[in-house]
């Protein structure tokens, strides 16, 4: 009993994180026996496991301590070099995730070797400086001091500031959602850290560790989520299907202008004017929101969606209507339902997809950069789908008389950036279109 008061803490937080991480196996492999698509963090993953083993060496330390007369000095030392080497990885890795859940995770090598770097010489710095290690008596109990625990709290430090940098350089492209947990992250850090700076004998970085891990698990990796996601998902695709069904479609056209779409923000991404506009969020609400592009068609009498000849000008005035249709269905219907920046971008692919660069389209009549960059990828990701597939009206036109359409309205009906980004990849263009069915 006598040494639980010395770790009840920690002994506290590590029940803590060995239920969530029970309840997080366990919804996470019922949700992959449903519905086949849950995909975890992998880097979330190893943060679990080395917030575990953290705060594990903390609550040994907390009693090593206490007992100096009767722990041989190589283990106590040998406890706290594992506590501060996994208060060192956690951070690193923490700092790992949220880059990967907001901007991505940078291709450069050099970057990434520049941000490992703090946690390779913090490592080195406190295994250097163990032997150094000083126990201080306090007056509720013994702590350690020296070195090796400045390195620990500097490493700390430095990814709090890196993790800051990205939040202020990359603020206006991390979601809404994604900028409150990070926030909330770097309070916990910023408060524990000074707790524990100002307290030395506190002991309380183990609860930083539960609360940001739980957290997260909370409300970014829970398999619940995923799942509420992954049935939104297919239920978008499905009512988008149904109405295109109307058109005489199978749903072909939803999936395959959706990987155009894809593939075209892809592209544009790789280039630096629109590296950090199309983020990873970006690419995901975009893929979610361009099978809702067509949606105002549900309000199209089928006699003219299905009249096999040419539209009068009457019907084609109706038809014209479909996206200010489908933009008011969305803001009706699925306002406040879902994350706000895939409302937005929904509502704008639908409203906008047939406005033009020169500004000769409809709706509204928007030119060049007002239209949203979303509803001008979808325009061309739209069009090529729309006359290289059969319909009631027309035969399918040949793959290069396409592109010719593509090609011919770059800088007049398409925006000239999203017209290079689309011809730059013609085989997986091509692999799209032979892969699903016309």
């Amino acid at each position: 009993m006598a040494i639980i008061q010395w770790c009840k803490m920690q002994i506290m937080c590590l029940l803590i994180l060995i239920y969530v991480g029970c309840t997080y196996i366990k919804e996470g492999n019922n949700l992959e026996r449903v519905t086949k698509v849950w995909n975890c963090n992998r880097i979330f993953d190893a943060m679990f496991w080395v917030a575990e083993i953290a705060v594990l060496f903390d609550g040994i330390t907390a009693c090593m301590v206490n007992f100096l007369e009767t722990v041989p000095e190589w283990a106590n030392l040998l406890a706290h070099l594992g506590m501060f080497l996994s208060y060192e990885i956690y951070i690193a890795l923490l700092f790992w995730y949220w880059l990967s859940v907001t901007i991505g995770i940078p291709k450069n090598r050099w970057i990434k070797a520049a941000c490992n770097l703090p946690i390779v010489v913090s490592a080195f710095l406190t295994i250097y400086f163990l032997p150094e290690l000083a126990f201080i008596k306090g007056t509720y109990t013994n702590y350690s001091m020296g070195a090796s625990v400045y390195v620990c709290f500097i490493s700390v430090a430095i990814y709090f500031v890196l993790t800051l940098a990205v939040i202020i350089l990359k603020h206006r492209y991390i979601a809404k959602k994604k900028m409150l947990g990070l926030a909330t992250t770097l309070v916990f850090i910023a408060i524990i850290m000074g707790i524990q700076i100002i307290f030395p004998e506190s002991l309380v970085s183990c609860i930083a560790i539960a609360m940001i891990t739980v957290s997260i698990y909370l409300n970014m990796e829970n398999p619940a989520i995923h799942g509420l996601e992954h049935y939104h998902n297919e239920m978008v695709m499905g009512f988008a299907t149904l109405v295109e069904n109307k058109d005489d479609n199978t749903g072909g056209h939803i999936r395959r202008s959706s990987s155009y779409a894809n593939l075209i923000a892809k592209n544009m991404r790789k280039e630096k004017k629109y590296r950090n506009q199309i983020t990873k969020d970006y690419l995901n609400n975009l893929v979610k929101a361009a099978p809702m592009h067509d949606i105002g068609k549900i309000g199209i009498p089928d006699a003219i969606l299905q009249k096999p000849g040419r539209l009068t000008p009457e019907e084609f005035e109706i038809i014209k209507q479909h996206p200010v249709i489908g933009g008011k269905i969305i803001k009706d219907t699925f306002s406040h339902m879902f994350d706000d920046e895939y409302e937005r971008m929904a509502y704008e692919v639908a409203m906008y997809h047939h406005e033009k660069w020169n500004g000769k389209g409809y709706p509204e009549g928007l030119s060049g950069t007002d239209i949203p960059l979303c509803a001008r990828i979808m325009a061309v990701a739209d069009v090529f789908d729309a006359v290289s597939a059969k319909r009631c009206y027309r035969d399918a036109m040949a793959l290069d008389e396409c592109y010719n359409i593509i090609i011919k309205g770059r800088g007049e009906d398409f925006d000239p950036d999203i017209v290079d980004a689309f011809l730059k990849d013609r085989d997986k263009v091509e692999e799209i279109y032979s892969s699903v069915v016309h």
